[in-house]
């Protein structure tokens, strides 16, 4: 629970999210999330963690890889960051938020000392109205570039903030049973805490610009879950995601606690 007993959201979104499954970043994605969130501020702060850095670099560059391929996607994470957090922060400012850039490594999780001043960092910026827009420094780590889209980045956040709820916005509704998948008419499981059953739903699947599946998603879930927090992975494609979820007007899953 945040400041004014406001509910706290670690909302991630996926590279798929941002650019609408195109090759370009969509402003318009951004608008729509800045919209919300300025719909649901009186009762929710939002902490966000957002990929997309490589997808924004790739609009405009094209870079020469010498055989390191890593090395390229953390050149054109460099590249594209301080974009992303330009579109970011012009599109939130228009309806009166405040944006502010934090970058985390795996290995700031790692150490006490790195955890507790990402806290208190994070809790001096919401309480005085900054969204935290949180990504991976790509240019020195390569764990969201080989593993996963920033969802274990966004589990592990909202596990330190202890949120209220983790919202995964990704471009499906939510986790499908292998069954409707095999059948060609997708369903969605709407509710378990059975990490498990969804481990053994999911197929080997990748999206298009980000690196992670579901695996990484339900890997996250896990994570949410073992410190008692509610994960919802939603659709993020459409508009109004986050609101619809909340009235209950869309498809997607909800991964409760234990």
């Amino acid at each position: 629970m945040g400041k004014l007993g406001k509910k706290r959201i670690l909302l991630k979104i996926g590279s798929n999210v941002l650019t609408k499954e195109t090759n370009h970043i969509s402003r318009g994605k951004i608008e729509d999330i800045a919209c919300q969130i300025a719909d649901l501020r009186d009762d929710y702060e939002f902490v966000i963690v957002t990929s997309g850095a490589i997808a924004v670099a790739k609009q405009f560059v094209q870079l020469e890889s010498n055989g390191k391929e890593i090395n390229v996607k953390q050149a054109l994470a460099s590249i594209g960051q301080p974009h992303l957090m330009r579109i970011y922060q012009e599109s939130f400012r228009e309806l009166g938020l405040l944006t502010s850039q934090c970058l985390l490594s795996y290995s700031d999780f790692k150490k006490e000392e790195s955890r507790t001043n990402i806290k208190n960092t994070i809790n001096v910026l919401v309480e005085n109205s900054y969204i935290p827009i949180i990504n991976e420094n790509d240019t020195v780590a390569t764990d969201e570039i080989k593993f996963g889209d920033n969802d274990k980045l966004s589990a592990l956040t909202a596990a330190l903030l202890n949120v209220d709820l983790l919202i995964i916005a990704t471009n499906t509704n939510g986790i499908y049973t292998k069954a409707s998948i095999d059948a060609d008419s997708v369903k969605t499981i709407k509710e378990t805490n059975n990490i498990q059953l969804l481990r053994d739903q999911i197929q080997a699947s990748v999206s298009l610009h980000g690196t992670g599946g579901m695996s990484t998603k339900i890997e996250a879930s896990e994570i949410a879950q073992n410190a008692n927090i509610e994960t919802w992975i939603v659709n993020g494609l459409k508009d109004n995601f986050v609101v619809n979820a909340m009235k209950n007007k869309s498809e997607f899953t909800k991964i409760t606690v234990k």
